[in-house]
């Protein structure tokens, strides 16, 4: 039953968003329109993360076999693709290191500024402990 409920709580939000795609005049696919909505809702603990983690995490299992359909259509387009493969490639390459490097910089960043706020909260607790004895 909680596994029907958590999928109850995604799919409530994916219908959001597919709600939003036909409302709003912008082209944004409804699947990004449905991301942002749980991230809204889980950063407000609107849905807190313990109402969606194993449907969540089910589906992050099962999403590997999901992708093969769209390879075998790969296969049967391959004339179509054959023209256009170079250029194909060389943008995924380009952009999947690019991804990469912005996902560390970003990575980075986070982690020197929790670490720069974790030692101001330090400092100032043994600055309080200090002026108290």
């Amino acid at each position: 039953m909680k596994l029907l409920y958590q999928f109850g709580v995604i799919l409530t939000i994916t219908f959001l968003g597919e709600i939003m795609h036909v409302i709003l005049p912008f082209p944004i696919p409804a699947s990004i329109y449905g991301l942002l909505l749980m991230l809204v809702a889980l950063a407000t603990k609107v849905v807190k993360l313990s109402q969606v983690k194993v449907a969540g995490d089910f589906l992050l299992d099962i999403m590997p076999p999901m992708f093969i359909p769209a390879g075998v259509g790969l296969l049967t387009a391959w004339s179509d693709l054959r023209d256009v493969l170079v250029p194909v490639v060389v943008i995924t390459f380009v952009t999947t290191i690019l991804v990469m490097v912005v996902t560390g910089r970003v990575a980075q960043y986070v982690i020197v500024r929790n670490a720069k706020r974790a030692g101001l909260e330090m400092e100032g607790m043994q600055a309080g402990k200090g002026a108290g004895e």
